[in-house]
């Protein structure tokens, strides 16, 4: 069963390293359900703000209502506690303590490999992505990347054609980013799998990918970037893989 003091977190967006502090601090997460906004402030270094969200009402009502709309929609949550998370995720700085999921679950504990690159592409950078998805997929490898337009569409469509692959958003399940590809995420959802930390209506903010992208790098073996510009994404997710 979900932690609902993770997802809680999650939603008021506490940092990933308070959400590990405070799981370091205490054996059940749940149990930061029943302390004060001192014990928050001091121990768990809480900002004002985050404490009034944390103690809201609103908040856990909302809580409540997404909980109910996951299981309409399809979607499971997974926690970091769950024997369903990602093993090799689980080893990174600061893991997501929680994971929406949208398909075959079981995709996230395979052997899996990223490829990520422009959203501007050559034919022949396309070309590429193309050949080592499927080649890679048609192995049994589970390919890796972010739903953006160019390299990664090319790296999912190709995947699919050979088998499976996992599309980390930078946006909430239920809402798709980039809007063109909502028929291929659909279609990543039959084969493969939808990942988010983030809930389900989250918008595409621009500070949502780099987190994205550390999630991407987590999942996967390796990383291959296929025409990437310098302060491109792409290579925000070869540098977490080096770090990783």
């Amino acid at each position: 069963m979900i932690k609902k003091s993770l997802l809680l977190l999650n939603h008021i967006k506490v940092s990933p390293q308070k959400i590990q502090r405070a799981i370091s601090i205490f054996a059940d997460p749940d149990e930061i359900l029943k302390i004060g906004s001192k014990f928050l402030k001091e121990k768990l270094l809480f900002k004002d703000y985050e404490i009034e969200k944390f103690l809201s009402t609103k908040k856990s009502q909302e809580i409540e209502k997404e909980l109910e709309m996951v299981e309409k929609e399809g979607v499971e949550i997974i926690d970091i506690f769950s024997q369903d998370y990602p093993p090799l995720l689980k080893e990174i700085t600061f893991a997501p303590a929680v994971l929406y999921v949208k398909g075959k679950k079981e995709v996230l504990r395979q052997i899996c490999f990223a490829i990520v690159g422009s959203r501007i592409p050559t034919i022949y950078g396309l070309s590429m992505a193309e050949r080592f998805s499927f080649s890679l997929a048609s192995l049994g490898i589970v390919i890796v990347a972010g739903l953006a337009r160019g390299i990664d569409t090319q790296a999912h469509r190709s995947a699919l054609k050979g088998g499976k692959t996992i599309a980390v958003l930078g946006s909430g399940l239920l809402n798709i980013y980039p809007k063109e590809n909502s028929k291929l995420a659909y279609k990543i959802s039959e084969e493969g799998a939808l990942v988010s930390e983030f809930p389900l209506f989250e918008p595409p903010l621009r500070e949502n990918f780099p987190r994205r992208n550390r999630i991407i790098s987590g999942l996967s073996k390796g990383v291959l970037v296929v025409e990437a510009s310098t302060k491109s994404g792409a290579l925000i997710t070869a540098r977490y893989a080096c770090e990783q």
